[in-house]
């Protein structure tokens, strides 16, 4: 079994990923806590947000935090602005019953990298979490392993992207992407002039086959949140910015002639 977290962070066993359960549905919690338990993982479950919150005091921090919207005294979304204030870029999943298009948007532009229904199976979020805590390693190890900027590096116009560590730079500027966002402008500029459907964006971060939003083409909704946040984030750095081309009714592409 996990070991239960108290309201000062707790303690987790040694071995494994060290995920973060934050929800006061004490059932519900505790049985999620047993199946990531059981799918190799190390787990903290906290009833509240205050609660969860002061697990980030030291320096310790999780490899992904799994978070209810509605609780008492603090709902899902202000703890993950806590969070994100504190400058803590811990991967972060939704999974709530809310299943309106614009609670996920609001998660999504928070900051958040999925956003999975209560009602979805355990495999399902098994898998999401492996393809979001996946990359999560993979980046974190490059960063330890480098002390300047890692040479290979991909050049479009303003833009610098060193796939190896997920950085980006626009004019010099450092774009704080996630991983996920790292990706799809990644795979835009590495086609840069030719059109990139919502499916293959989508993909890139949900991973083939998965479906959300409303009817069959709902995932298109959740693509567009994606590229708005990202397009703000390089706005933040020039607000001239307009390198990303909507091509409407199939996707998205990175204009070849922006600078």
């Amino acid at each position: 079994m996990a070991e239960k977290a108290d309201k000062s962070g707790g303690t987790v066993p040694k071995e494994g990923r060290h995920v973060i359960v934050v929800d006061d549905d004490d059932l519900f919690r505790e049985s999620l806590e047993q199946n990531l338990v059981d799918a190799g993982f190390r787990v903290t479950t906290f009833p509240d947000g205050p609660s969860a919150l002061s697990a980030f005091a030291g320096d310790r921090e999780p490899d992904l935090v799994l978070l209810d919207w509605k609780m008492p005294a603090m709902n899902g979304i202000e703890v993950l602005r806590r969070l994100r204030e504190i400058s803590r870029d811990v991967p972060v999943i939704f999974l709530t019953v809310l299943s309106e298009q614009i609670y996920e948007e609001a998660a999504l532009l928070g900051g958040a990298v999925d956003f999975v229904e209560k009602s979805r199976s355990f495999a399902i979020l098994l898998k999401r979490i492996e393809l979001i805590v996946g990359g999560t390693k993979k980046a974190s190890t490059v960063r330890r392993g480098i002390d300047g900027e890692d040479p290979d590096f991909l050049s479009i116009g303003f833009m610098k992207l060193w796939p190896a560590s997920h950085r980006c730079t626009w004019r010099d500027v450092e774009i704080p992407l996630t991983i996920s966002e790292f990706q799809i402008v990644h795979a835009m500029a590495r086609r840069a002039g030719k059109n990139v459907s919502y499916r293959e964006i989508y993909d890139l971060v949900r991973g083939e086959g998965f479906s959300a939003g409303q009817g069959p083409e709902g995932f298109r909704q959740n693509v567009r949140t994606f590229i708005k946040r990202i397009r703000q984030k390089f706005r933040d750095a020039d607000s001239d910015f307009d390198a990303i081309v909507n091509y409407p009714g199939f996707g998205y592409r990175w204009r070849s002639d922006d600078g």
